[in-house]
């Protein structure tokens, strides 16, 4: 009985998982957060029309004055598109919003837009420089704390961080203006330079105001950072990153700090919001004329337009830098990303 040799067949290796580029989950990424942003930036703005609409107030009394005749009464508020339904008063708004129309001013008959662009850069600058001052500050100071925990630096970091988070914003300008402006006569208390005109004085004319408001995220950013990064140098792979002998510096800043940064940008993205409301108290006792302080007066004025420009403003400006934020998180937590 012959035997027949099979010949062993060759075995086919299963195909290699094909890897998604990397520019492309990115763009997964970001269409997941617009899935998101747009919906939230649609009922925001519905509820900053609303709110106008419940506010009961009608311009045309103040406009045309208590002289008036319900026919000039009627007329301007036909002007102002008021005798509409509200539902297509808030379609023919978001129109002007999609265009750059955010209306006009029922007081002095200017754009808004217009208003706003004007004051708009002064409110960005005084929030820019805070949110640069509280994120290198609060970084050096969460970093330091974590590398040296357990010392009188960690404990002073510590201690710090709970004294400032308790401080309101406009207590700490007051110490500021006091210390600084009338004491050391070093810095201006009042009024604002244009970085175009005066680099130098606007720098020092901005300073007060944004450290004051960087205090919070001082604070904020330094504990959070702390306690990330404490958490990830306990971490298995530190020790293993030891092992392998790498440097304490790039074990720190290139495994580390991307671990542990997680909590401390989320808290980031929640001082955002309170960033720019706490602008409306800055420029209100520094008299600087921002978009804080020309909503403010808007409102106990009630011109509703400008309030709900401003207002608008402001919802873009917090979605935009809650949008950065989250991708900021995706970078650094690739794994985040993942699906099963």
């Amino acid at each position: 009985m012959s035997t027949v040799a099979v010949q062993p067949s060759s075995a086919v290796a299963p195909p290699a998982p094909v890897r998604r580029p990397r520019k492309a989950s990115r763009w997964q990424v970001l269409r997941s957060l617009a899935l998101i942003v747009v919906p939230v930036f649609v009922a925001a703005t519905l509820i900053t029309f609303l709110l106008g609409q419940a506010s009961g107030l009608d311009p045309a009394a103040g406009v045309a004055g208590d002289a008036a005749s319900p026919e000039m009464v009627a007329r301007i508020r036909h002007d102002f598109g008021l005798d509409r339904p509200v539902a297509i008063q808030y379609l023919a708004w978001m129109a002007g919003l999609a265009r750059g129309d955010f209306g006009v001013s029922w007081f002095n008959g200017v754009p808004v837009a217009h208003l706003i662009a004007q004051r708009l850069p002064i409110s960005l600058s005084v929030a820019g420089a805070a949110l640069v001052i509280g994120v290198v500050l609060g970084s050096v100071l969460g970093i330091a704390a974590a590398v040296r925990r357990g010392s009188w630096l960690d404990r002073g970091v510590t201690a710090f961080a709970s004294l400032a988070s308790a401080l309101p914003p406009f207590v700490v300008a007051i110490v500021l203006i006091l210390v600084f402006s009338l004491w050391l006569n070093l810095l201006p208390a009042a009024g604002y330079i244009p970085f175009s005109e005066d680099p130098a004085g606007w720098l020092r004319i901005i300073a007060i105001p944004a450290a004051a408001l960087s205090v919070d995220i001082v604070a904020d950013l330094s504990r959070q950072l702390r306690t990330g990064l404490v958490t990830a140098l306990s971490e298995n792979y530190v020790t293993g990153a030891v092992v392998r002998g790498l440097s304490p510096r790039r074990i720190l800043f290139v495994h580390v700090l991307r671990n542990g940064a997680g909590p401390a940008l989320s808290v980031l993205a929640l001082r955002v919001p309170m960033l720019i409301g706490g602008a409306v108290v800055t420029e209100t006792i520094f008299t600087m004329p921002g978009i804080g302080k020309m909503a403010a007066d808007s409102a106990l004025r009630g011109d509703v337009p400008v309030v709900q420009g401003t207002l608008v403003v402001s919802i873009l400006i917090v979605l935009a830098c809650n949008l950065v934020i989250n991708l900021l998180l995706g970078l650094l937590q690739p794994a985040t990303r993942r699906k099963d």
